[in-house]
């Protein structure tokens, strides 16, 4: 049987394969586009899934917040409609282009807005997918290392939230994801 959940930071970061929009959790970050009006992959099926209130509040937002649409590296919170999460927490995150557009410094605070976010509302547990990894092309093995490092940095300097789950829709990208988090465990523990 293959591997498919581990543990990090006394079981407060967990790496899983499976299928986002069926998590139970207080809050589910959404990789969106700027337009906050859907899209395909994880945007598509939380979109899908949580029906047209998370829609109505996307426009709300549009409209009163973002009418030029959400920024990248942004985030923004909606109820969670017909989802098994009280909310959605929408970033944008960056396209990949050539690794000198500040690309990292961009996803890292997607991860960090959106876990503010989360805290700010008290969400216990938050499930995060693997951001800017789909058509927006970015790296898997060096977004992983950015995933890891920026939901690390800020477990370590809060207590809310107490569990974030990194929720992988395919095997690869969850074994990418452990072996450059088991990597950079493995380099600090050598520098101690």
């Amino acid at each position: 049987m293959q591997d498919t959940m581990r543990e990090y930071y006394q079981g407060r970061l967990i790496a899983t394969v499976g299928d986002i929009t069926e998590m139970s959790v207080d809050a589910i970050v959404n990789a969106a586009n700027a337009s906050l009006l859907g899209g395909g992959g994880v945007d598509g099926a939380i979109h899908h899934r949580g029906g047209p209130a998370i829609m109505r509040e996307c426009r709300e937002i549009r409209r009163h917040s973002f009418p030029k649409g959400l920024p990248i590296g942004r985030a923004c919170i909606t109820r969670g409609g017909k989802l098994d999460a009280r909310y959605v927490i929408h970033t944008v995150g960056p396209v990949w282009k050539d690794g000198k557009q500040h690309e990292d410094a961009l996803l890292e605070a997607c991860y960090r807005n959106s876990l503010d976010l989360a805290a700010g509302h008290a969400a216990n547990s938050v499930a995060i997918p693997a951001i800017s990894t789909g058509a927006y092309g970015f790296p898997r093995e060096r977004a992983a290392r950015v995933a890891f490092g920026a939901i690390g940095e800020f477990l370590y300097r809060n207590t809310v939230p107490r569990t974030v789950f990194c929720v992988f829709y395919s095997i690869e990208d969850y074994e990418i994801f452990v072996a450059e988090a088991d990597a950079i465990l493995q380099a600090v523990s050598e520098q101690e």
